[in-house]
C-alpha cells in the first residue's frame, strides 16, 4: 500500500473552497490536458453527496484511456469528503479531503491511499511511472487552484 499526502493553502473562505472542490463538474479543471478528463456520468445532483458514483474517462497513458468509477462515500459538510475507486486502473484506491480553516483561509489536505494491480509487476512500475504521475498531477492542480484563487 502506498500514501500520498499533499497540503495546499487557500486563500479564500472555507465555503468557497468547499464548494469548488464539492462539485465534479470542476475535476475537469484541476486535471492535467492531457489526461483527457471526462465524466461520463454522475449519479444525482451536480454538489456531493455520499453514494454519489461518478464515472468518468481519463487517459492514465498516452496510448491506455480507461473508464474510472468512483464513490463518494462519506461527506461532512465543509470538514471532509472522501473518494473510493470502485472500477478503474488501481487495485485499491481512497482518496481523503479534508478542509482546515487557517489564517484567514484553508488549509486543504488531501491524503490517498493506493495499491497496484498486477502484484509484483505493480511494485516495480509504482515508484517509476505511477509515483511520478500523481506528484505530476497534484502539482498541476495546485497550480490551477492558486490561479483560480488568487484572481
Amino acid at each position: 500500500m502506498h500514501i500520498l499526502t499533499k497540503t495546499t493553502w487557500l486563500p479564500v473562505s472555507l465555503d468557497q473552497a468547499w464548494e469548488f472542490f464539492c462539485s465534479p463538474d470542476n475535476l475537469a479543471l484541476i486535471t492535467p490536458k492531457d489526461m483527457n478528463f471526462h465524466i461520463l456520468d454522475r449519479s444525482g445532483s451536480k454538489e456531493m453527496f455520499a453514494g454519489q458514483i461518478i464515472q468518468y474517462k481519463v487517459s492514465i497513458l498516452p496510448f491506455l484511456r480507461l473508464r474510472w468509477v468512483t464513490e463518494i462515500t462519506h461527506v461532512e459538510n465543509k470538514k471532509f469528503f472522501v473518494d473510493e475507486q470502485r472500477f478503474g486502473p488501481y487495485r485499491f484506491w481512497h482518496h481523503k479531503h479534508f478542509f482546515y480553516p487557517e489564517n484567514g483561509g484553508v488549509r486543504m489536505v488531501d491524503i490517498v491511499h493506493y495499491k497496484l494491480p498486477l502484484g509484483f509487476l505493480g511494485r516495480m512500475i509504482e515508484p517509476f511511472l505511477v509515483a511520478p504521475k500523481l506528484e505530476k498531477i497534484f502539482s498541476f492542480r495546485e497550480e490551477v487552484i492558486q490561479k483560480i484563487f488568487h484572481k
